[in-house]
């Protein structure tokens, strides 16, 4: 062991973690190693090995000895010095430093269509999240290219300083063609995603690690590159068989169609036109799959020795492998939902493109990243929504099919009354307040619903905070242009979801107060379904959440009921008489708060369903709750409450009312099942009506069979939940007393019909 003699410097072994103070530590049957050759001027190299022993054994047990000038960083750094798994300059007994693949050699075109196919695959791996270090940067060929950086197409290739008369190989024409498409390609993907909103721990790493990716270069340029490959192909077919030029030019269009798309997303304008690229990528990537088979690995072509030469303070991290069968499936996706996605700037209304987005992103599986940015960019490059619509004609066009069709408020001719005391100078001024307060609340309601799911959850906890001020700022401006409509109260008597008949009393409209506390209950809703989706709750809690999604379904459908009323009051009560134009409006207004009160009558009733069975399976303690000694039910239930604590409206329940509401004390286990039992007709019934909803009634244009495919899916898990409620009573009555006979498994949600439906599966015991 030797170092620079310096005296008066003490020694620490901080680093090692440990105290030294055995002296024949250091010491082997084998002789110490011969001390290094210094050259160096001015430096003489000590043997020191005894000494430091010695002076190591003089420290007492767990005594540490620390040099003020040794930092914390030196300390680990030490601990990475010579562990392959931290030191990417650890190299094994005859490793070079360098890659020693030879980038010049000769390729056959089954070594090409190889290293091309891995590439693929690297590629899909970048998307679905992981690093370039492990993926596209860990081949030699892009490396080639990438360092140093080419300031010019000719500079891009794997050789450098090619005499300009010498003919480049076929081969390399093609591979290098693909590459440069390739690189351009994920430069406009990373650059897409890093404008959006996005979680780079979570969906995607933008890390080029100090490459350049190809930037400074034109695409057309490299657009005519894979042109010119692709007529190389064309000439030698015959040499090379027609199979595998195939085989290639498949792979070359492919390169090719994928940087159209990206350039044709830019423009915002016709899906028909914009889907074309995707629909030529989702058209040949058939045939690059069935000629995979053609193609010959070569794996010395990748290396994690490039690692060491990206600016990264990552230690070295194995090559990302995906089975082309996986390569298949992403990529499959991902042109399916790139034609998909192009169909949300066919604008109809705010509640369509709102089902859009929920039942786009509500996919399984999800689509990738680059298709929500790309979404994301659709919706809201430069405030102008979809290319071509304002902020303020989406919440108008909103604020008219939920509380104001056909509404004085909405009248654009507002905007040009300037004489201050005219009732509509006042309430353009009101809207347009009310406006700039609800618009950037509303529009996150969208961007929420782009980012992954469980993001999509912990977004909406803010989300209702900020509706709830959105709801408290909108009651004020009713309260002013109520009178500037001149409006008189009526006399409002609610029907539905009341257990008992309620004087009516008289009451004003609150349209967009109504508004506000509409999208606050749909987004509590979310929460809490978003919940059972993503498994946050126990199957023993199960029963408490499904009664609180009741009551907020409940809630929701009450306020409905409420603004249909004020809606046909206002409808017979017109000043004018109805146009066809404004009957058109009134009846979408209708159809959209049918829709809504299907859907929250539907939810409420199947919630009751699956609370009430879940109360009789803990009951009869089919499911037993896991052991918590640190947990009580009063703190469960306020971590599950949380988001909803500072919620005004609809009032958060009491812990009592919650536990009373779930374990129904006073109803005994056959009326608790008889009650599941007659809930789940209404359900049924309402889901039912539900399926058969044409796109335009359901609000869903353009996304009617997503749509419709998941409320199809509710209606199986009522069906599986009529199956558990018979096999529930069966077992609970004449047969084994006490539900012995049974058994009862929780699903996963991705295993039952639907993910916000957890329907528990009961049998008879074996």
């Amino acid at each position: 062991m030797t170092m620079a003699e310096d005296e008066g410097t003490t020694m620490s072994n901080e680093f090692l973690g440990l105290s030294i103070n055995n002296p024949n530590l250091f010491y082997t049957d084998e002789p110490p190693p011969p001390p290094p050759m210094v050259s160096s001027e001015g430096i003489i190299a000590t043997d020191i090995t005894r000494k430091f022993a010695a002076a190591a054994a003089t420290l007492a047990p767990g005594e540490l000895v620390k040099d003020g000038h040794f930092t914390l960083f030196e300390s680990v750094g030490a601990l990475e010095i010579m562990d392959p798994k931290m030191d990417s300059g650890c190299l094994a007994p005859g490793e070079s430093l360098d890659e020693e693949y030879d980038v010049a050699r000769h390729l056959l075109p089954s070594e090409v269509l190889g290293i091309i196919d891995q590439l693929l695959s690297l590629e899909m791996a970048w998307h679905l999240g992981y690093p370039l270090s492990q993926t596209l940067l860990t081949n030699v060929y892009i490396e080639a290219i990438l360092m140093p950086a080419p300031a010019t197409i000719d500079e891009a290739d794997f050789i450098r300083n090619r005499n300009d008369g010498a003919p480049r190989d076929p081969m390399f024409a093609v591979l290098r063609a693909y590459c440069l498409g390739l690189l351009k390609s994920c430069w406009y993907v990373c650059e897409r995603i890093k404008f959006e909103h996005y979680y780079e721990e979570e969906d995607f790493v933008t890390n080029t690690y100090h490459r350049s990716l190809l930037d400074n270069i034109d695409r057309d340029l490299i657009r005519d590159e894979l042109m010119a490959a692709r007529s190389i192909l064309h000439n030698i077919r015959r040499t090379i068989s027609e199979e595998m030029a195939q085989a290639l030019g498949f792979r070359l269009e492919l390169r090719t169609a994928f940087l159209r798309a990206i350039e044709l997303s830019e423009l915002r304008s016709n899906p028909e036109s914009l889907s074309l690229p995707w629909s030529q990528m989702k058209a040949v990537w058939e045939p690059i799959n069935k000629s995979h088979h053609l193609g010959s690995p070569v794996p010395k072509a990748f290396s994690t020795k490039i690692q060491r030469k990206l600016a990264s303070t990552m230690p070295p991290r194995p090559i990302v492998h995906l089975s082309f069968e996986e390569t298949y499936e992403h990529f499959r996706k991902l042109f399916i939902d790139g034609i998909d996605v192009l169909k949300v700037l066919n604008y109809s209304d705010s509640q369509s493109l709102l089902n859009f987005v929920l039942t786009f992103q509500a996919q399984k599986p999800q689509p990738l990243v680059y298709i929500r940015t790309l979404l994301q960019t659709f919706l809201f490059k430069d405030m102008i929504i979809l290319g071509h619509l304002s902020i303020r004609y989406v919440i108008d066009d909103d604020l008219a099919i939920v509380v104001l069709p056909c509404s004085r408020l909405l009248d654009p001719s507002n905007d040009d009354i300037e004489v201050p005391y005219d009732p509509r100078y006042a309430m353009a001024h009101q809207m347009e307040l009310f406006r700039q307060r609800a618009a950037q609340s509303y529009l996150d309601i969208f961007r929420a619903f782009c980012q992954n799911r469980c993001r999509v959850r912990r977004t909406l906890y803010h989300a209702i905070q900020d509706w709830e001020t959105v709801q408290m700022d909108a009651m004020a401006i009713d309260r002013l242009l109520q009178v500037q409509l001149e409006e008189k109260p009526i006399f409002y008597q609610p029907s539905l979801f009341v257990s008992e008949e309620v004087a009516p009393e008289p009451a004003y409209s609150l349209p967009l107060s109504s508004w506000a506390l509409l999208y606050k209950l749909r987004l509590m809703e979310w929460i809490v379904q978003l919940g059972f989706e993503l498994e946050t709750y126990q199957p023993d809690e199960l029963a408490g959440m499904y009664w609180y999604l009741g009551h907020l379904a409940k809630t929701r459908g009450q306020l409905v009921e409420r603004i249909k009323a004020f809606t046909m009051h206002r409808r017979a009560n017109h000043r004018l008489p109805l146009t066809p134009a404004m009957e058109a409006q009134y009846e979408r207004s209708l159809a959209y708060l049918r829709v809504t009160m299907l859907d929250a009558v539907a939810t409420w009733e199947f919630s009751r369903v699956l609370s009430c069975m879940y109360t009789v399976l803990l009951r009869l303690k089919l499911i037993v709750p896991p052991p918590r000694p640190y947990s009580t039910d009063a703190l469960r239930y306020e971590i599950r409450m949380k988001p909803f604590l500072s919620i005004t409206l609809p009032e958060l329940p009491t812990i009592e009312a919650f536990t009373q509401g779930t374990t129904q004390p006073e109803c005994s286990t056959a009326s608790l099942i008889e009650c599941a039992s007659n809930a789940i007709g209404g359900a049924r019934k309402s889901f039912d009506v539900l399926g058969k909803l044409s796109e335009q009634d359901a609000f869903a244009v353009d996304t009617h069979e997503r749509w419709l495919r998941g409320t199809k899916n509710c209606f199986k898990s009522i069906i599986a939940a009529s199956i558990a409620i018979s096999n529930l009573s069966d077992g609970t009555k004449g047969g084994v007393e006490g539900g012995e006979g049974l058994q009862v498994v929780v699903p996963k949600p991705d295993k039952g019909y639907h993910e916000w439906w957890i329907v528990p599966k009961i049998t008879q015991k074996r």
